[in-house]
């Protein structure tokens, strides 16, 4: 649902939506709230990143055999 009301904003929706963000919080302070966005969604990535390779190192490979389990 999201995706497609994204897929609708055009560019005079994007330069409204800036203006009313300079306007609120003024020309010194939005580069300083866009970084801290940006460097967010970088460690949100490099996040998923480490996730996945943690949890590709805990599947065991195909070629280890399973271990026992202590119930048998």
């Amino acid at each position: 649902m999201l995706d497609m009301i994204l897929l609708f904003i055009g560019t005079t929706e994007i330069i409204v939506i800036g203006a009313i963000a300079l306007l609120i919080f003024g020309g010194k302070k939005l580069p300083e709230l866009m970084r801290g966005l940006g460097r967010g969604v970088k460690e949100f990535k490099e996040g998923m990143r480490d996730g996945k390779e943690e949890a590709a190192d805990d599947k065991p490979s195909e070629s280890e055999p399973a271990k026992p389990s202590k119930n048998e």
